[in-house]
């Protein structure tokens, strides 16, 4: 056995030595940033062996697969929704999100209503799909998620049994984080629709706005769990990343259970190129071992909206068990790829 296992691994080497003389030379141990170069809102999710990635394009829901999340988002997309002519749902798609609930897929998308577009007309809406792919099949619209107020940046996350629904609320000047139980993918229950953080801080008002958008809930190897938010208005330069915590055990609809930290977590760096990171998602290797960021960002300190690439990074966690998402990484600096690829 010994001697037929030092034959197979000298055989490997021989092949391997063979491979590489014929000019076939070994997959690079790097990839490089963008993952798309107009990529603003962008999205990732993980299903049986595929990575599923989305992002704003403003006019239709496109969806991108690939079995290697270095890869995914490049290649070409299937648009697999387009609004109608007119209606509640029919201008500005802005931020899709793809989840999987309940053995169907859900995507989350907010719009508004072209003869009548604006915040106060702002909503999120949801399409169901069957399929086990979600790049093909079905989809099936559920209409718009009925949230206490106007808003947008849906997300849902499943929590001790119990699946919740989070957005960006329009409530008066501001946009606040607002949490609420569902009762299904998509019906939240808002009796229970609670105001979870209101922009407080200096760097939560860039722009001649007051934003807290795009929430994504993080689970936490303590048992915390985490919101991370983008904060200010997407052309402000300094737009970047908050976080809530919510201590394990804890009722996550009791706003004074959150706390928020008094500085960003991520946030803009001028040495690196990199400007306005946010709107945020979070995914995992293939092997699952590595936990990775994915979100937009600009070359440019222009005061604008244009020009966000989507970006991944992978992220650490503190001794006390929060996240650690470090310094925004420059495009020109090769990242490693994810563990597993």
């Amino acid at each position: 056995m010994k001697f037929c296992y030092v034959l197979g691994i000298w055989g490997n080497l021989m092949v391997g030595g063979l491979t590489q003389a014929a000019g076939q030379s070994p997959a690079p141990a790097t990839f490089r940033n963008p993952i798309r170069p107009d990529g603003p809102d962008p999205w990732i999710v993980y299903h049986a062996g595929q990575y599923y990635y989305t992002n704003t394009t403003g006019n239709n829901l496109t969806l991108w697969k690939a079995a290697k999340l270095s890869e995914v988002g490049r290649g070409e997309g299937r648009v697999v929704w387009t609004p109608p002519a007119a209606g509640p749902n029919s201008h500005d798609i802005w931020a899709p999100e793809l989840h999987r609930l309940q053995g169907k897929w859900y995507l989350y998308y907010t719009a508004t209503d072209k003869a009548n577009p604006g915040d106060q007309t702002r909503y999120v809406f949801v399409l169901e799909n069957a399929s086990a792919d979600p790049t093909t099949g079905t989809w099936t619209d559920k209409g718009r998620v009925p949230t206490r107020y106007s808003g947008l940046d849906g997300t849902v996350f499943e929590h001790q049994g119990q699946a919740y629904f989070a957005y960006s609320a329009y409530v008066g000047p501001q946009s606040v984080l607002c949490l609420a139980p569902l009762r299904n993918p998509w019906t939240p229950d808002v009796e229970r629709e609670v105001i979870l953080a209101r922009p407080t801080h200096a760097w939560e008002k860039g722009g001649g706005r007051q934003i807290l958008e795009g929430p994504e809930f993080l689970a936490g190897p303590r048992g915390q769990l985490f919101i991370v938010y983008s904060a200010s208005a997407c052309w402000d330069d300094n737009y970047c990343l908050g976080l809530l915590t919510a201590p394990a055990g804890a009722d996550l609809l009791r706003a004074e259970l959150w706390t928020k930290t008094p500085e960003p977590v991520f946030r803009s760096s001028k040495a690196a190129g990199v400007y306005g990171p946010g709107h945020n998602g979070f995914t995992t290797s293939p092997d699952g071992r590595e936990n990775w960021l994915v979100y937009h960002a600009k070359t440019a300190a222009d005061g604008k909206c244009a020009g966000r690439s989507s970006r991944l990074q992978r992220f650490g966690w503190r001794p006390d068990g929060t996240p650690d998402f470090s310094e925004p990484t420059p495009l020109t600096t090769p990242q490693p790829r994810p563990a597993g690829e």
